[in-house]
């Protein structure tokens, strides 16, 4: 058998070709393996800021050349996300623990803190819910509040009282207090200098002018049978400084504003994820006070919502941990 020699010039192009080759190959299937994963998550509120918000940690993942990236579809309320996130439509979700079917969500982290205010206008007589029989509350938020009623009547009976609840949109509030058409507001908000600058424009203004917080004294046994709420005191001065209002804390209820991914997310993305929102809360501090309230969830093994197991590797393994 005759062997042939190739040329020593071809056998360095041949050569040359199959590193090449091999590089390119390789650079290709470290691109593919590396690049970032997309997650949907569905995220709305009457005022539009809960979309807002889970933007602009969007686009700071992109800043950071992220692993894990999100595609904000803005649904326009807490309702209408929770019920695309049960019908696996989204990846994750932002959901209320009080909103819709949360039997299939797994947490990854809390986005705030929701806590329930019931505000009478300034000169109201109304300064407990005994005193709301025969009253009008008006509802901010609607269907997003509707176990809040629902929770409220049971403990207080306030159907049989004739309390009417009346939903109202953000644009109509001003205008129901102001002309008497409702006694009372019913909100559900973060306590933050934004929010409280909104609740304090649906009344009148003025020194003497002091909205009455009306408390839920039955809060703590309100959440003893309902684990989607805690009860929680107001800090005196929430609503004004100098003087205080309220002049002392007051009882009431909260509930969470949960980062939520489906059980089928796998381990590696919900811990990446975990991970980038980690660093994201830190950048965006101080462009917005809101992610001051982004917090890690309970890992107690009795939570009210399992940690999903990728953020529980976060919790459990780094001491960089979210401030509670």
């Amino acid at each position: 058998m005759i062997s042939v020699r190739m040329p020593l010039w071809l056998r360095v192009i041949s050569l040359a070709g199959v590193v090449l080759l091999c590089t390119a190959a390789g650079l290709y299937g470290y691109r593919w393996y590396s690049r970032p994963v997309t997650l949907t998550v569905a995220v709305g509120s009457i005022d539009g800021e809960a979309a807002s918000a889970m933007s602009a940690i969007a686009n700071q993942l992109v800043s950071d050349g992220a692993s894990v990236r999100l595609k904000v579809i803005d649904t326009g309320t807490a309702v209408e996300s929770g019920k695309q996130f049960a019908a696996g439509a989204v990846d994750l979700a932002a959901v209320r623990g009080d909103v819709g079917d949360v039997s299939k969500a797994q947490a990854i982290v809390v986005l705030s803190h929701m806590t329930v205010l019931l505000i009478a206008p300034p000169g109201s007589s109304i300064d407990s819910i005994s005193k709301l029989k025969g009253q009008t509350v008006g509802v901010l938020g609607g269907d997003a509040n509707a176990k809040i009623v629902d929770v409220l009547n049971n403990a207080y009976d306030l159907a049989r009282n004739k309390t009417v609840f009346r939903n109202l949109s953000l644009p109509d509030a001003r205008k129901a207090v102001q002309s008497k058409q409702v006694n009372a507001l019913l909100v559900v908000i973060p306590l933050t200098g934004k929010y409280i600058a909104l609740v304090k424009g649906f009344f009148p203004q003025g020194t003497k002018a002091t909205p009455v917080l009306i408390p839920i004294d039955a809060a703590a046994a309100i959440a003893d049978g309902n684990r989607a709420y805690e009860s929680f005191d107001v800090p005196k001065g929430t609503l004004r400084g100098s003087p205080p209002v309220p002049d002392d804390d007051v009882t009431t209820l909260r509930t969470s504003l949960y980062l939520v991914a489906q059980k089928s997310l796998s381990t590696d993305v919900a811990t990446n994820l975990t991970q980038s929102i980690l660093k994201v809360r830190r950048e965006l501090l101080r462009e917005n006070p809101l992610f001051a309230q982004i917090t890690s969830p309970s890992t107690d093994a009795d939570a009210y919502l399992p940690v999903h197991p990728g953020a529980l590797a976060v919790y459990n393994g780094t001491t960089q941990r979210f401030p509670r």
